[in-house]
């Protein structure tokens, strides 16, 4: 049943709020514990694509999703930047610079 596909994809959105959230308050060991939900479920939904479709307006629910959780990885990505970059120059043994 098409269903239980727009129920993954659904979860997948939720999980990707709750991302959200998390690097919003700092949260990264959170943000990471929840990327790790969302790709377990993206490869469930994956499997259960492979014997099921969506219905013409299930599609249409799945777009408006999809593109909620591509806003949601966005902002996601701008968050982590500074974090990123400060990883990145430990990694290298680069101090940070404070100006």
């Amino acid at each position: 049943m098409s269903t239980t596909l727009l129920n993954y994809y659904e979860a997948i959105e939720r999980a990707s709020a709750e991302m959200l959230e998390a690097a919003r308050t700092g949260n990264w060991d959170e943000v990471v514990k929840l990327e790790g939900a969302c790709a377990v479920l993206i490869s469930q939904l994956k499997n259960a694509a492979q014997t099921d479709a969506l219905r013409a307006e299930e599609a249409k629910t799945k777009s408006k999703i999809m593109q909620r959780i591509l806003l949601n990885d966005a902002e996601i990505r701008h968050l982590a930047e500074p974090w990123l970059e400060d990883l990145d120059q430990m990694m290298n043994g680069r101090p940070k610079v404070l100006h």
